[in-house]
């Protein structure tokens, strides 16, 4: 079986170099043939230039197709391996073009494997582990009110004035800020047109406690389900979200301002533009360290008191190998084409696996790619 991995960009190379040194039969293909053989030519001369049509005549039947290029290209390479009885794997969320793609995955006997990143990802073997975790415990009861947190951002290891630094292009970021997002806070729906509107402070227990500023993003209600929350459970607070150093709101005040007001293809041009500019003033510099701080929280309280209270925390940053993103990202992806390969993974699609074997060997291999991880129990 051969895994054909699609985009050797920023996030993509510690995880596609492994799978190479590992001896897995690895095609690369990128739309610049020069980035892909600098970034692992070292490694394999199986490197073509990114065309669908040959990728289309080199697929065979059982092999794995992974798509870390942009989000547009998802879905059709998703469609192409269908047809051509291949898997697929990516990192991103499963759009709901990916989602209908299920029963013809099924019928043609092939996995869909997405959101196996770092978050969606990594979030997700966390609360699994941690809600799991719970329902065994002797403190499950269906009249526990439950909070659910979940907070992760790729920040500077060293804070700058504009207390963010980019690893890929701004414009992404830039889009997301124009968002709307749903959560549960206080046993109710909570609805945010912007993140700006819904910033709050966050204590993640790191060895040296450590304060963030978090929001909420996307819409955390569908996670719910699939992280398996009885319907019947009482969900005080549950929230899927994004942390920032503090200081970032009153540093981005003025980009707020502005993207507040941006509509129409002049607004997307402006968009642009300030992608540009950020990228420019605001990049990383060669070997200077980023940081990946990631927080699952799950708490159950019965009245007053909490029964139960944990919290999975990471802190990762980047060495002379590569990123913290780029290595938490590509690593998870990697586990999702072995455990394909392995026929671990059923046919359809899906997201993080939930199996209670991937994920305590996943999460033990991801330990490894951070300087700290662990569960701490705020009631020992």
């Amino acid at each position: 079986m051969t895994i054909h991995w699609c985009g050797t960009g920023l996030s993509a190379i510690p995880g596609l170099r492994a799978l190479i040194q590992d001896g897995q039969d690895v095609v690369v293909w990128n739309r610049s043939v020069d980035k892909a053989q600098a970034a692992v030519g070292d490694l394999t001369d199986k490197i073509r230039g990114f065309d669908k049509g040959a990728l289309a005549q080199a697929l065979a039947p059982g092999d794995v197709v992974i798509s870390m290029l942009p989000g547009d290209w998802h879905v059709p390479l998703a469609e192409l391996a269908i047809s051509k009885s291949a898997h697929f794997v990516s990192s991103s969320y499963i759009a709901p073009e990916m989602r209908a793609l299920n029963d013809a995955a099924k019928a043609a006997g092939v996995a869909l494997v997405n959101e196996v990143g770092l978050d969606p990802g990594i979030d997700h073997l966390m609360a699994h582990h941690l809600i799991e975790e719970y329902r065994a415990s002797a403190a499950c009861d269906g009249e526990n009110a439950l909070s659910f947190k979940s907070y992760c951002g790729g920040i500077p290891k060293i804070a700058n004035p504009f207390r963010y630094k980019f690893s890929w292009s701004p414009l992404g970021v830039l889009k997301a800020l124009r968002s709307p997002s749903k959560s549960i806070r206080d046993f109710a729906e909570y609805d945010v047109a912007r993140p700006w509107d819904a910033i709050s402070s966050y204590t993640a227990p790191l060895p040296v406690p450590e304060s963030f500023e978090v929001y909420p993003n996307r819409d955390s209600l569908p996670f719910m389900a699939q992280y398996h929350f009885d319907p019947s459970w009482k969900v005080k607070e549950f929230v899927r979200g994004t942390l920032r150093l503090n200081g970032w709101t009153e540093a981005w005040a003025d980009v707020f301002a502005e993207i507040e007001t941006l509509t129409g293809e002049a607004g997307e041009a402006r968009l642009k533009e300030m992608s540009d500019q950020f990228w420019a003033e605001n990049a990383y510099d060669e070997g200077e360290p980023d940081r990946v701080v990631l927080c699952v929280s799950l708490k159950a309280e019965r009245g007053e008191d909490a029964v139960w209270h944990k919290t999975y925390v990471m802190d990762a940053w980047g060495d002379e190998a590569s990123t913290a993103m780029a290595r938490l990202v590509s690593y998870p992806v990697s586990y999702a084409i072995r455990a394909v390969l392995d026929g671990k993974i059923d046919a359809g699609v899906s997201a993080a696996p939930d199996a209670a074997d991937l994920v305590s060997g996943w999460l033990g291999d991801i330990k490894n790619l951070a300087q700290h991880l662990e569960i701490t129990d705020h009631l020992a």
